[in-house]
Parts: structure tokens; sequence; C-alpha cells
């Protein structure tokens, strides 16, 4: 600083010292220019903070000189000195206020900030930001840091957060797709003809399916206020109790047992329970699973009952070959003997007796030969009611007046392909054991209606589900037990006394059913009466024309041949073959023997003037009747040919072919070669 007055010289010294280390305190840089641009004050901190040497700190020292100082160190930068120094000396002349920031290269960040002093002078200071800057740096920095993490973590929450969403999606999808499969596997287990359930370790309900509710009135909707004791009932309960212990002891395990239902009936039910186990082998529960095998039961007894049948069936047709050999030999001989003259006093108390018995032997081997389903029948369309009707006719004189039999036929028009005689053979049997068991002192009704059997009606009679004829017989008789009912069909079993039955009558009738294509029902309890029910499919509508019960007794009244004729008899029995020549010879016709199959082919071959050929059906050797007789059909000269059996395996081995069943007369003989047409 100076004065312009010399006698305040030292006075003013003084002062200029103080001022000087005044300004000298001060942190900041101060400089004061003149309007030439002169230095006229300035402090030491001005020299620190833009690091001029001590010596450039003078009075008058040129505004130029500090810059061209900085140029030259490198303060502005690499380039042009001079241009550098210009452009800040004409900025400084503008005398305009100012206030910037400048870095310098050692890093100090000043803060320069110029205005017009008094008297054209300019003031100017400097002060050392660097460190407020460095916070203010640090702090943006930081908030930059702060920013990015918060930025980081908004992300992370709102990845978060669409995670937690998507999880909320897929929990609800989840919940939804898990109640539509309850809802799908509750409408599959709902709709299985069967009890499902699940109960704990505790023996709680979890779930259980609608069946229980069908069946005994549970609701599946609240399954743990479900108890089993109580819809089953204490007894039944204690009997399955041990089978639920071993069940939760881990044990898979079936039984089966009886349980009253809802609608007041009884089942027969199997129920398996299978454990669910931890991976420790802890027992948490059991699933349950349970069949009503009540039909299952009936139709298994039915099935071995039907095995049964068939086994006796087969024994009886093997029996009846052998017996009617026999029959046909002792009733051939006794109607010869017969017509001996010298024999007529013995006729009837010897004879005729003899003739009698083997007729009835007849007729029960033809019993057995229902039963086993192989008599031959004629089937023909017949008119059930009216055919039902005729047994009014047959029956009613024979039946005592205290018995009341009445008719209620409902199944008109109602045609079956039958033998209309087996028909009434049938009713005849259940009228006469229905008599028997009212003690002819009851009521007996005979039904008939149309009825379609469904699919498990017709299971259980072993029958394809359709349309049928039903015609029942019905009693208020003694009735039947479950033991007789389960014989009731077995050939010589019957319940009557010694002497009153041959025990063959159902038998006849379930054979006469089966071979009709149909089946028999029995239905009884004991002290109120039976039903036997005659299930026989019905054909789609009647032929103009075909046998009915009456045509079909028609017979032809036996007549000789007017011209002896030759025939070939093949018969493997000797006996039988005396028997069947002696019908033969007195019907007119000139016999030739062959015991054979093969001798019978060798006479064919050899014999060119045959017109009978009666051959058995069944023979040993390798060539049997049925051979032999379609050779001889081949022959033109051949006018006659028939099969005769013990048996039948079939009621027409041939088509077109008679067939006579053993033993048979010499009249019946006659009827069937008088049918044939030369």
């Amino acid at each position: 600083m100076t004065s312009t007055d010399p006698c305040s010289g030292g006075v003013d010294a003084r002062r200029k010292d103080s001022l000087q280390a005044g300004l000298d305190l001060i942190d900041q840089g101060f400089t004061l220019i003149d309007e030439n641009l002169r230095l006229v004050a300035w402090n030491q901190a001005f020299l620190n903070l833009l690091g001029f040497p001590p010596e450039m700190g003078q009075v008058g020292r040129p505004f130029e000189s500090f810059m061209r100082y900085n140029a030259e160190r490198g303060e502005y930068g690499d380039g042009d000195i001079e241009g550098y120094v210009r452009e800040r000396v004409e900025a400084a002349k503008a005398f305009k206020t100012h206030d910037i920031e400048r870095t310098r290269p050692n890093g100090t960040v000043l803060h320069i900030r110029g205005v017009p002093g008094p008297g054209h002078g300019f003031v100017t200071l400097y002060s050392d930001i660097t460190r407020q800057r460095q916070s203010e740096n640090l702090i943006r920095e930081q908030n930059a840091l702060l920013e990015s993490r918060v930025a980081e973590r908004t992300r992370e929450l709102m990845s978060t957060n669409d995670q937690l969403r998507e999880a909320l999606r897929l929990k609800r999808q989840f919940g939804e797709s898990l109640e539509r499969s309850e809802a799908q596997m509750r409408l599959i287990t709902d709709s299985i003809p069967a009890l499902v359930a699940y109960f704990d370790a505790t023996l709680v309900y979890r779930y259980i399916n609608r069946g229980y509710h069908d069946w005994f009135g549970v609701d599946p909707n609240r399954p743990e206020q479900v108890s089993a004791r109580e819809f089953l009932g204490i007894e039944t309960y204690t009997r399955i109790k041990p089978f639920i212990k071993q069940a939760l002891r881990g044990e898979r395990v079936t039984f089966e047992y009886e349980a009253a239902t809802l609608a007041g009936g009884r089942k027969l039910l199997r129920t398996t329970l299978i454990p669910e186990l931890k991976e420790a082998g802890q027992v948490i529960g059991c699933f349950e699973l349970t069949f009503d095998i009540t039909q299952e039961r009936k139709s298994h007894e039915m099935l071995v009952q039907a095995q049964k049948m068939e086994a006796l069936g087969q024994l009886t047709s093997g029996l009846s070959h052998d017996f009617n050999n026999i029959l046909t030999v002792v009733l051939g001989n006794l109607a010869a003997l017969a017509n001996q003259p010298d024999v007529k006093h013995h006729l009837d108390e010897f004879i005729s007796p003899a003739i009698e018995a083997a007729r009835r032997g007849s007729d029960l081997i033809k019993g057995l030969l229902a039963f086993s389903r192989q008599q031959p029948i004629e089937s023909s369309e017949v008119d059930i009611d009216a055919c039902v009707h005729k047994m009014d006719k047959l029956v009613r004189h024979t039946l005592p007046a205290t018995l009341s039999l009445t008719f209620d036929l409902q199944a008109t028009p109602a045609h079956c392909a039958l033998d209309p005689h087996q028909l009434q053979n049938a009713l005849l049997n259940l009228i006469l054991n229905a008599k028997d068991a009212t003690e002819s002192r009851g009521h007996i009704i005979i039904r008939s209606e149309i009825q379609t059997l469904d699919s498990l009606h017709a299971q259980r009679l072993n029958l394809q589900p359709g349309p049928f004829t039903c015609v029942a017989v019905s009693d208020d008789g003694c009735g039947m037990d479950a033991l007789t009912q389960s014989r009731v069909f077995e050939p010589f079993f019957t319940t009557k006394r010694v002497g009153q039955g041959s025990g063959l009558g159902m038998a006849m009738v379930y054979g006469f059913a089966r071979q009709s294509g149909g089946n028999v029902e029995v239905s009884s309890e004991p002290g109120i009466g039976t039903t036997v029910r005659l299930w026989l499919p019905l054909i789609p509508s009647p032929s103009p024309v075909g046998l009915t019960p009456d045509t079909a007794d028609a017979a032809v009244p036996p007549t000789e041949e007017s011209q002896p004729s030759l025939a070939l008899l093949v018969e493997d029995d000797v006996s039988v073959r005396k028997v069947v020549r002696r019908h033969l010879l007195e019907l007119g016709y000139s016999v030739i023997e062959a015991e054979n199959g093969q001798e019978a082919l060798d006479i064919l071959a050899k014999t060119c003037d045959l017109k009978l050929v009666l051959s058995d059906l069944v023979m040993p050797g390798g060539i049997d009747g049925q051979q032999v007789i379609r050779r001889a059909s081949e022959l033109e000269h051949i006018a006659k040919v028939v099969l005769m059996s013990g048996y039948s395996a079939s009621a027409h081995p041939i088509k077109g072919v008679p067939l006579i069943q053993k033993p048979f007369t010499k009249e019946q003989l006659h009827e069937v070669l008088h049918s044939i047409r030369d």
C-alpha cells in the first residue's frame, strides 16, 4: 500500500506494515491492481495459493508478469504461451466482475472472485476450495454409490416383488389346479362302483367318496365326523377291527364281511387297507378300497353250480349210451316175446310189467339226456301263451279240488324257438312239484310276461341281455331253504319220500331251459312258497308256417313195405343189431349187417341194390356213422338214410338226415322210415 503525504511517512509505513500483517493473516488470497494492471496490494496467501515466488510480491508488478509466469510453468496447459497471456490480460482490462474456479496442475482447486474496486482498480479474492470440492465430490460419489445401491436394491426388491407376484400367481394357479384335480378326483372316485376312503393313524376319516352316502347315508363333505363303528354297527366293526389294527402296523390286508345298507339290504363286501408310511416306516394313515362282491359271489356260486351240472351231465351222457343199448335189447326182445302166441297167459303177469319197467328206464335216460342238454329237440317257433294255456286241459282233471290252479298269461304275442313238448313237460314237472309242496291244499299260479333282461340280471343268469319271455310257476307251499336251493338242479336229488320221485324233474327243467337258449331262476323262502321262472329268449318274428304242439303230436300209423327192399344195418353191439334187424325184417326189409364203419363202406362199394342204410352214430374203429351216411347219401340208388344213437351228441349231426333215439320200437322206426320220401 502507498501514501502521497511525505510528512506522514513514518505513520504510513507502520500502517502499511500493520495492514500487510493483517492481510497475511487472511486464509484467502488477496490482490488489488490498479487501472494500469499493476499490483497495488496482496497478501502471503495469494503467493502461497498460486505458487508464486516471494519476489513477485512487489508494488507495481505488472499483472501480465503473473499470467506469463503461470503460462510458462504450464498452469494453463500446453500450447501458445503468448496467446494464453494476451487472452487473460485482455480479459483483465475489461475490469468486469468475475467468479470462476480453476484447478491447478497440482490438484488444488481455487475459487477466484474479482470485482472492480474504488478508483478504477480491481480486487480479487482467491480461496482454496480443494477440500470442499473433494468433500462435495466424495458426497456426490457417496450419493451416487448410495443411489446406485438404492437403485440396485430397488431392482432387487422389484425383482423380488416380481418373483413374489409370480409365486403368488403360481400359487393361485396351483391352488386352482389343485381344486380342479381334487374335483376331478372326487368325480372319479364318486363314479366308480366302490367305496374309496382315507383315515389317519388316529382312525379319523380324512376323505370318503359318495359311495358311503349312497350305501350308509353319511356325509362325504364332513369325513372327520364319520364313524365306521356307527354306520357298520358295533357287531360288524368288532369283527373287522383286528384287520384295521393289522393295517396300522404297516401290513396290507384284505378281508370280507357283510354289512347292512341304508336301503335295508345286506351286502357282501371286500375291503383292502393299504398303509401309508413315512420314510422312517411309521404308519400315518391307511387308504381304504371296498367293493360290493355280492353279485360276484352269486355269480361264482352259479359258475360252480354250472360246472357241477356240466360234470354230472357228461357223466350221465356217457352212461346213457350203454343204458340205451341195453334197453334197446330188452324192449326189443320183450316186444318180440309178447307177440308169441304161447306166452299170452304170461303177458299181464310177467311181460307187460317188464316192458313198462324198461320204458320207465328209457324215460329216465331221456331225463338224464335232457339234463345234460344232449337230448335231441325238435325246435319250432312256438306261441308261448298258447302252449302254456294247453297245460290247463292236460293237468286240470288230475289235480285235486283242494288245489287252485290259476293262469295269468300276459306274454301275447311272444314266440320262442323251442320244443313245445319239452316246455309242457317242464311245466308239468313244476306243477307237480308245486302240488307236493302245498300238500294239494294251496294255490298255484302260472304267469307269463315279456321282460328285458338288463346286463346285471343277464350276467347272473349267464345269458345275453335282451328281450325274454318269463314263464313263472309260483306256489304258496312249504318253500326251500338255502341248502335245498343250492342242490335243486342236481339229478337224483329230491326232498320227497322214497318212491315218490326220481329226482330228475328239476334237472330236466334245467336241461330244457339251457338247451333252448335260456335258464331257470328259483326264488324260495321256507314257509312262504316257491317261484320258478323259465327265461326263454324271444325270436324277432314268427314264421308263417311252423310246427305247433298239435301238429307235432301227429303220428304216422305203421304200415309194411309193399315190396321187400335191401337194407344195410350198421351197429357194433351184437345184441342191439339183432333186435334192430328183427324190426327191419318185420317191416319188410331184407337186411345186410355190418359191425363197424369200415365193413359198412366195403358193403356200400360192392352192393348196388341197397335202398336203406340205418347206422349207429358212434362206433369204434375210426369210421363213425356220419361218414357211412355221407357215403351212402352220395349213391343215387339208396333212397333212405337214417342215423340212430344211444346218446346223440347232436340233434342233427347231418342236416336233412333223421336221427332216431335209442331205445326205439318197431313202430317208432316205421314212423321215421315212412316220413322219408322215396
